[in-house]
């Protein structure tokens, strides 16, 4: 509906210029918005006091003239001009009429817009180190970024999901040597395991892995591993000295194959499980980008050289460092550190410009709110690439603190005491942990509260639009109890019996449907959908309490079902949208 009247108004300024009403070269940028009292109307548009200025005329005086020309429409009831000079609009009974019929014949796809008629997006999200099973923190990432790329899909781009695997790098190897020194236990020897490692029984349940496809070829005394390495933080020395010597130990030991073994066991481990527990939750990526990957191809060396062409890099003391504080980062960054090894930032900057050469679009990070540091630092990249930092866009996701009978629930993943997001779906179900994800805003902290998630009562949000959907599929099932059939036909016909305050409420709610969709995709905010959704099913259960579906009267009553079912195709589509079910019972 918004478009059609923004569509009236270019016709009507058309008009207005041809006859010299209008200067020939304005072009308006006007917003066509709901006004807050629904007296108003439906939708109020501002081009009069856009105009004013340029034209130099008073903005009612505008008005008038713009709602004298505007081409008619069955879809617009009247047209009032409202205080300063706002257009206000009023959807006519056949629009309303329209919207139940639109929403029928689209089914769940109603308010989506045609694929590619926006431009592309690359989305990049969750992105969790394979060192340990996602937790409840990864998930609002995964629920966010999954509910905006099918949102964003919905409003007409072309998404791809993708998923960087950081499989190359100091926190793998720590992982790689937590795992062998589990292994070296279940061989029978007593290693001493680093302060900084990795724990967990799903250590021990990788380190049975290498066992089971090794046997002992991978051991070596505790005593052998110990010797003369650096002292521990626990021991009074450097946690992180520490670690790095027992890195290289262990590569030292175990030489280059057997050192492998562990780490790709590790590896290869941990994606699966990760893949696995996203894939329960809804989460399904079109494609895992090796770390790994970009220095055998080339990639990081030539996104360096590019770099470095373009005059953005220098040496201090061994190490290479790009000048991103000329670029609008806070410092410097190191790309090779002095032993010849590239950097983490390295590889982003190498994968940025990767995604950006294969997308023509907007790449879409999708970081967890400790990441802001990126922003500036990946902008910068971007400028020294000589690529446009418009082109990269970040959205931070707040925190989520799980609360169980109204007490937090403390986490820390290195300790391995911590809520897996597999626990979290097993306790409150995938529905209601997609729907508790997005129902507030991502750059807002979020309370879980597993009691309400659990619950089967009203105050539960996802349950309650989720009943709703099942309630309309019961009326429909209540129709063959009675010998009734529903004639869709017949219901068509008469949706202009349909009077009733809360009929009209809920054809009011489909026709802006579309419109939530689109104010979602652009906001980047699934959270839209949520509240669009539960108020609707609020619509709903006050029109089925008030007004009977039912009736012996076989015209209104199969109006009312066309209803009931545009309603059910809404709830059932938005759901989906951000990853919810829509069951037919309940």
């Amino acid at each position: 509906m918004r478009a059609h009247i923004e569509e009236l108004i270019h016709q009507a300024l058309g008009y207005l210029k041809r006859d010299g009403d209008l200067p020939r070269d304005i072009e308006p940028a006007f917003q066509i918005d709901r006004p807050r009292d629904p007296s108003h109307g439906d939708y109020a548009c501002n081009v009069a006091l856009v105009l004013a200025k340029a034209a130099g005329r008073k903005p009612r005086e505008i008005a008038e003239a713009v709602a004298a020309r505007l081409p008619d429409s069955k879809r617009i009831a009247r047209v009032e001009i409202a205080g300063p000079g706002f257009l206000n609009f009023h959807a006519s009974d056949h629009h309303l009429r329209c919207v139940v019929r639109e929403a029928l014949a689209d089914g769940p796809a109603f308010g989506h817009q045609p694929a590619g008629r926006r431009g592309d997006v690359l989305a990049e999200f969750v992105s969790a180190n394979p060192t340990g099973p996602l937790h409840v923190g990864h998930g609002r990432g995964a629920a966010y970024g999954a509910s905006v790329s099918a949102v964003l899909e919905a409003a007409g781009h072309v998404v791809k999901r993708e998923y960087y695997v950081n499989d190359y790098g100091r926190q793998m190897d720590i992982l790689a040597v937590s795992v062998w020194l589990r292994y070296l236990e279940l061989c029978g020897e007593k290693p001493r395991f680093p302060d900084n490692g990795y724990r967990g029984e799903y250590i021990y349940d990788i380190a049975r892995q290498v066992r089971s496809r090794h046997g002992d070829d991978l051991r070596f005394s505790g005593a052998t591993v110990a010797e003369g390495l650096p002292a521990d933080e626990s021991e009074g020395g450097d946690k992180e000295k520490h670690i790095d010597a027992l890195v290289q130990r262990a590569r030292d030991l175990l030489g280059e194959d057997g050192y492998e073994a562990c780490f790709q066991t590790a590896l290869e481990t941990m994606l699966d499980d990760i893949r696995g527990d996203l894939e329960d939750f809804g989460v399904v990526f079109d494609r895992w980008f090796s770390e790994r990957e970009l220095e055998r191809s080339g990639a990081l060396e030539r996104a360096i050289a590019k770099l470095d062409a373009g005059g953005w890099l220098y040496e201090e003391q061994g190490a290479k460092w790009f000048k991103s504080s000329e670029l609008g980062d806070d410092k410097d960054r190191v790309v090779v550190r002095e032993n010849g090894r590239t950097t983490y930032f390295a590889s982003d900057v190498a994968y940025m410009l990767d995604k950006l050469e294969r997308c023509s679009g907007q790449l879409l990070y999708i970081f967890g709110a400790d990441h802001h540091g990126y922003v500036p630092r990946l902008k910068a990249a971007a400028r020294g690439l000589g690529e446009n930092p418009d082109r990269l866009e970040f959205q931070l996701v707040q925190f989520a603190v799980l609360y169980r009978g109204g007490e937090k629930i403390q986490m820390s993943t290195r300790s391995g005491e911590f809520t897996t997001l597999r626990d979290l779906r097993e306790e409150v179900g995938s529905d209601a942990a997609r729907y508790f994800y997005v129902m507030r805003s991502h750059d807002q902290h979020l309370d879980f509260d597993l009691d309400l998630a659990k619950s089967r009562a009203n105050e539960n949000p996802v349950y309650y639009i989720q009943y709703a959907h099942a309630r309309i599929h019961s009326i429909f099932r209540q129709l063959e109890g009675k010998g009734y059939k529903h004639n869709a036909s017949i219901g068509d016909a008469a949706l202009k019996r349909l009077t009733e305050p809360q009929e009209r409420a809920l054809m009011q709610a489909i026709g802006r449907w579309p419109e939530v969709i689109d104010s979602a995709a652009r906001r980047r905010a699934p959270h839209d959908l949520a509240h669009a959704l539960h108020e609707l099913a609020s619509m709903f259960h006050t029109c089925y309490n008030a007004v009977p579906v039912l009736v012996d009267d076989e015209d209104l009553r199969n109006a009312r079902l066309n209803l009931a079912r545009a309603v059910a195709e809404v709830l059932a589509g938005g759901l989906k949208l951000i990853g919810v079910s829509a069951p037919e019972q309940m």
